[in-house]
């Protein structure tokens, strides 16, 4: 009987572990998503923007496999405790990253919108603005796969920056249609992009808040987390 036990607790183990794999794998494939999405933008390649079109495809389908995974584990295995928050923390972190796929395909389309115009390089802000986001969602899946709170609360804190960025881009991108209502067309299509680079960041900010209820069984939505002073929850 010992031995059933611990064939049965390790096969659950594992399917826990190929759950958390099947997250970190779609993360990976959205924040490739997102950079070829933006080279595309910046690089006025067509070619490049179809290449991130399709990665969305891809993105769909793995948000479902892991989805039905996930499912599955709740359905037969019934979890408690800290596993049951893990399962719960993956499938809202693959609906967030599914999201974010859908705001890269956005850009990637815009992309190839404007493809044979001259490559941006009017507001070299949103590459800058693209790297930080990309950063934030690896950090941010960084703490997920570690299950660390405390670098989740710290990546959640500093989102603050994006914002600021997104603000800043906003008021050239304004002044840029004052100078000139020519502009007015170019300037919203690049607002566009930026706005949709704010909401990838809100969506990595999301995965932050999952890590810190799975580990402390927290729910900080809707909470000021700036002076917030993480205790051990349930286990």
């Amino acid at each position: 009987m010992q031995s059933r036990d611990h064939h049965i607790s390790h096969r659950y183990d594992q399917e826990l572990e190929a759950l958390r794999d099947d997250v970190l794998n779609m993360g990976s494939k959205v924040e490739e998503q997102i950079e070829n999405a933006v080279r595309a933008l910046t690089e006025g390649s067509e070619e490049t923007a179809e290449g991130a079109i399709r990665e969305d495809h891809a993105v769909n389908a793995m948000e479902v496999a892991a989805d039905e995974k996930a499912v599955s584990l709740l359905a037969r295995r019934t979890p408690a405790a800290r596993d049951l928050r893990f399962v719960m923390t993956a499938i809202k972190t693959i609906t967030d990253l599914e999201r974010m796929g859908d705001e890269a395909e956005k850009i990637a389309r815009m992309a190839k919108h404007l493809s044979g115009r001259k490559p941006l390089k009017r507001n070299l802000a949103i590459p800058s603005m693209s790297e930080a986001v990309r950063n934030q969602t690896r950090q941010a899946l960084d703490a997920l796969a570690a299950m660390d709170a405390e670098a989740a609360l710290r990546i959640h804190q500093e989102d603050a920056k994006i914002d600021e960025m997104f603000e800043g881009i906003f008021r050239e991108l304004l002044t840029y249609m004052m100078e000139d209502s020519r502009n007015i067309s170019a300037t919203i299509d690049i607002l566009f992009v930026a706005k949709a680079l704010e909401r990838i960041g809100d969506h990595s900010k999301n995965i932050t808040e999952y890590v810190i209820y799975m580990v402390h069984g927290k729910d900080v939505r809707h909470t000021d987390v700036n002076h917030l002073d993480l205790e051990e929850g349930e286990g």
